[in-house]
């Protein structure tokens, strides 16, 4: 499959480009950047082309891997939709309802495959477990932390324009409802609250299995304090999603592999266009809700 790669940032330059580099069903056609110098270092550095013309590089492809904001890389997803690529976004696929559908459409309309890069539905012993918990069912409750340093450490991140309009809610809600979701429904109800530090908020959701959710979200925590969790509740007992130490990298491998094989099967992975379309809706009622409260 021959895919470009949109972006040329941290992320582009941390697991985007190696990824698509390293992939053995891969050829990594060429990079478009928003800034022609990084594109062309980035290019460079892993032997492929720079592009200055985006409509270029969708010409020349079979799929393109975007690592760019949100609400840039909603528009040109859906360009690149309509020139027949198929998609390998990352989350969240857009921070409004309407960009999120109109990825969708234009996925739908054009016939080709997406998915979006939740990094955790493609980390193999994550991915079992929820698949393993999604099939047990019975849960009562469950507790979602996602608790980042990224605004209090010397993370290449911190400076990003976006995440620090957006914060954690629209960073790493979208990972807690990735794993959330699938083991207990979509989700009938939403409540909000923004009373801690920074950009920490707590949402309590109501799912469709009947399970209640609760999810604790920042950016803004001390270093020592970060990391993630789930824990489930149930019938069953208690469970919570392992810990993995296999980065960014091999995961971006498999979702990779899954873009393959929607293209080549038809058959729509779970982590696609409209599943990231779900959470795009379920953040903005979260948001919604955390506006108002701001007054």
């Amino acid at each position: 499959m021959r895919i470009g790669l949109l972006g040329t940032g941290p992320w582009a330059q941390m697991v985007h480009a190696p990824a698509l580099d390293a992939h053995p069903e891969v050829e990594f056609t060429g990079v478009w950047g928003r800034r022609a110098d990084a594109a062309k270092e980035l290019a460079e550095r892993h032997g492929t082309t720079a592009y200055d013309d985006v409509d270029a590089l969708f010409a020349d492809v079979d799929a393109v891997a975007v690592a760019l904001p949100p609400d840039v890389q909603a528009d040109l997803a859906a360009r690149a939709a309509r020139a027949g690529c198929h998609l390998l976004l990352d989350k969240p696929i857009a921070t409004t309802v309407e960009q999120g559908r109109a990825v969708v459409d234009a996925v739908r309309e054009a016939g080709v495959a997406s998915v979006v890069f939740f990094t955790t539905r493609f980390l193999s012993d994550a991915e079992a477990w929820i698949t393993e918990q999604a099939g047990v069912g019975g849960w009562f409750t469950a507790r979602a932390q996602w608790i980042g340093a990224v605004f209090t450490s010397d993370s290449p991140f911190a400076a990003s324009p976006w995440r620090r309009e957006k914060g954690a809610l629209w960073d790493v809600g979208p990972h807690a409802l990735s794993v959330l979701l699938p083991v207990l429904g979509d989700v009938r109800h939403v409540a909000a609250v923004a009373p801690g530090p920074g950009d920490t908020v707590h949402a309590v959701l109501q799912h469709a299995g009947g399970a209640s959710s609760t999810l604790a979200l920042s950016l803004t925590a001390p270093p020592a304090a970060a990391g993630s969790t789930v824990e489930l509740r149930g019938e069953h007992g208690v469970t919570v999603l392992p810990e993995s130490s296999e980065g960014a990298l091999p995961a971006f491998g498999r979702a990779i592999d899954a873009l393959g094989e929607a293209a080549r099967t038809g058959t729509a992975h779970p982590c696609d266009a409209s599943f990231a379309l779900r959470v795009t809706e379920i953040l903005t009622a979260a948001e919604t809700l955390l506006t108002v409260q701001k007054g």
